[in-house]
């Protein structure tokens, strides 16, 4: 392989992996010797040193990782400690509802009521720590059970699930109608 393929290869390996990779995996993955992936790794950690980076080369015994410079702490705690934009679209409220009224509930429940598939909904709510998994339910497939957490209670200015409004069946019955058009809208596509 030409070496600055190899470079680039170990790089991607390196940072999508996120943490520490034996040499000798390294060298199977660019089809080469580990004394020829050790000089190549050098020759990285040069270049990495020379130019003004924020990334560098760590290594732990017979394994290397990607990592970022200490000089650039200062930095990362800049944009660590920025707080996050929670953006909850339609659908993302929606499943937050029904986790919020019907707790705990299983994944394929939530689908259930809404019609569609909500990975993508309670992946961002995880994310925002709006839900968390409560458990499992004691059922074939021992599905994960979801429920509000107290940074949703924080958001929404309620300080118990008690406090929620109560949904009215015309609520309800609007909710029903917008989770069948979506469906019959992903049919169409």
């Amino acid at each position: 392989m030409e070496r600055q393929k190899a470079m680039a290869v170990i790089e991607a390996v390196l940072f999508t992996m996120g943490e520490s990779v034996e040499i000798s995996r390294l060298a199977d993955v660019i089809e080469e010797d580990v004394k020829t992936t050790k000089a190549i790794l050098k020759e990285m950690e040069e270049t990495f040193q020379g130019e003004e980076r924020g990334i560098g080369l760590t290594y732990f015994e017979n394994a290397v990782q990607l990592c970022t410079k200490a000089q650039m702490y200062e930095y990362l705690i800049r944009i660590a400690k920025a707080p996050r934009k929670m953006t909850l679209t339609e659908t993302v409220l929606e499943t937050l509802s029904i986790i919020a009224y019907r707790q705990p509930i299983t994944r394929v429940e939530i689908e259930r009521i809404r019609g569609v598939s909500c990975d993508h909904a309670i992946n961002k709510l995880l994310e925002y720590d709006l839900i968390s998994e409560l458990g499992r339910l004691d059922a074939p497939g021992r599905p994960l059970l979801f429920g509000t957490t107290e940074q949703f209670l924080r958001c929404f200015g309620v300080g118990s699930l008690e406090e929620l409004p109560e949904l009215n069946p015309v609520q309800l019955e609007e909710f029903k109608q917008q989770a069948e058009a979506e469906v019959q809208l992903q049919l169409d596509i």
